[in-house]
């Protein structure tokens, strides 16, 4: 089936792109190619779009009321991939949990979500307390699921509106618990098209889906490899040389990943011929360090260079072409299709070249708000500035950048307290929650502090009289909170710095300890 036969002709469009429900990805390719591949089986794209239509009529199977939200919290494979379109075809919405979230941050994500149902591996599951699931909250394993799209009835490609809820994708405020970010059919499908024509990708194309599903940079590899007619390859690998082997193995082509990975990458001894099989290297969730750019380059000749910076607020905001890369390695680029970056100043009144701004992100790519949070949607998804072309809401990011006469964007500074690390967005006001919460710790404060490897670490500092504190804080946080958030260092002081409102001075305690 054709795009042109799933649809009425007359869909709304976004600078001459027809807006399709994002379910209908998989009908832009040729039905005998290879759409997935791994450890879990080979699909082509007519297969895959008949094991959709099945994963979309087992959920439908649960007669949920319309727009009920299904978690997911899956291995990387066959289910994980197709959860993204199927929920939506079924007319529900996508809530893909972070799998390496903890029992608390899972129970959070359900709670706040309002999830009617909960996917999961049966390891995954059996992690969950008493009390974690809400009430009403149905309970499945992955197998189930899987079974259910090995056979039964299928259903066909949605005719969902643009605007209809497809995801609640949940990331880390500076501030206080995850909030859901709401994305439509439009964000996802005009993600997938502007990624996929500013990387060029081509139904030759092999991604290496290394990223995970709950982010929404790993689950856009999915839709602009798909939306290009290309094949991916889903992996949860162990070490950095599962990723080379998966590269020699697949002969991948195109790679995602973060500063970190890129890190461990390129201390590997990659032989010529695998690392010549990658044509196409983009990084995201962090901004690459100039000897970072120099590694990549001379390890992976044949490969273009894509760094790229993005809010999930509104999926991806700039990028810079690889023929710029040499010359501006700093640089963050400049927009990508469908999202327009104006710098501005506090009034929102356009800035000169080279001075400093906050950046603003307008146009169709913006979300949709904070599921069930007016008050930080309001401090956040703004009208747009008066310079805007597309108007309507605009996403606020808090980062300073400058725009240099060329047009290109650099970063400045980070203006709320999140920590960035591993390309994670961590809230410091989780970890300090947790910490204080132990007995002998009077107060906690976590900062990010520069780490080579890490783009940044988390540094916890304790007020407290008890030295035990220190090692029974540790021990909590190793058992509440995910890997990615556990301190590099915890230090115990006997004071914080004060401001005239008696308030701890952040400021202060950042300068103190290099942050």
């Amino acid at each position: 089936m054709g795009l042109s036969d799933a649809l009425p002709a007359d869909r709304p469009t976004v600078d001459g792109v027809a807006l399709r429900p994002i379910d209908h990805v998989l009908l832009r390719g040729d039905p005998g190619s290879l759409a997935l591949d791994g450890r879990s089986g080979r699909y082509s794209y007519a297969e895959l779009e008949e094991t959709l239509g099945r994963l979309a009529g087992w959920l439908a199977g649960f007669r949920l009321s319309e727009g009920a939200r299904v978690a997911s919290w899956v291995a990387k494979g066959p289910v994980a991939a197709l959860m993204p379109l199927a929920a939506p075809r079924a007319g529900l919405v996508h809530v893909p949990v972070n799998p390496l979230l903890k029992h608390a941050q899972v129970a959070h994500i359900l709670a706040d979500s309002g999830a009617e149902l909960l996917i999961g591996t049966a390891s995954r599951l059996a992690t969950l307390e008493e009390g974690d699931v809400p009430p009403g909250c149905q309970i499945h394993r992955e197998d189930d699921a899987a079974c259910g799209m090995s056979g039964g009835p299928a259903l066909g490609p949605s005719d969902a509106s643009a605007d209809a809820l497809a995801a609640i994708l949940y990331t880390s405020g500076s501030t206080g618990r995850p909030k859901g970010v709401m994305l439509s059919h439009a964000n996802l499908w005009l993600g997938a098209v502007a990624v996929a024509d500013y990387l060029r990708l081509a139904p030759q194309d092999r991604t290496l889906c290394v990223l995970p599903f709950s982010f929404d940079y790993g689950q856009n590899q999915l839709f602009s490899t798909w939306h290009a007619g290309g094949c991916v390859y889903p992996l949860d690998y162990l070490t950095p040389r599962d990723v080379m082997k998966s590269v020699d193995r697949r002969d991948i082509t195109t790679l995602a990943g973060v500063p970190p990975l890129w890190v461990q990458l390129v201390e590997l001894d990659w032989p010529a011929e695998i690392a010549a099989k990658l044509r196409r290297l983009t990084n995201s969730g962090g901004a690459l360090t100039r000897s970072l750019v120099a590694k990549l380059r001379a390890l992976f000749p044949q490969a273009d260079l894509y760094p790229m910076y993005g809010l999930t607020e509104a999926f991806r905001s700039t990028y810079l072409p690889p023929a710029l890369v040499d010359s501006h390695p700093d640089s963050m680029g400049s927009a990508i299709p469908f999202a327009e970056i104006l710098v501005v100043r506090p009034d929102g009144s356009v800035t000169d070249d080279d001075e400093p701004g906050e950046l603003v992100h307008c146009g169709p790519l913006v979300a949709q708000g904070y599921w069930r949070d007016a008050a930080r949607t309001a401090e956040r998804f703004r009208p747009a500035p008066a310079a805007s072309r597309y108007g309507g809401t605009a996403v606020w990011s808090g980062d300073t950048v400058r725009r240099d006469a060329n047009g290109l964007l650099y970063f400045v500074g980070r203006d709320d307290a999140m920590i960035k690390s591993a390309g994670n967005r961590i809230s410091p006001t989780e970890i300090e929650e947790a910490a204080a919460a132990v007995d002998g710790v009077a107060e906690a404060v976590a900062i990010g502090v520069p780490d080579e490897r890490l783009g940044q670490a988390v540094l916890l500092l304790l007020r407290g009289g008890e030295p035990e504190a220190k090692d029974r804080v540790e021990a909590r946080l190793k058992a509440e909170l995910p890997n990615f958030m556990h301190p590099r260092e915890i230090l115990m002081l006997n004071e914080f710095p004060r401001n005239p409102n008696g308030k701890i001075d952040r400021v202060a305690i950042a300068k103190e300890h290099g942050a």
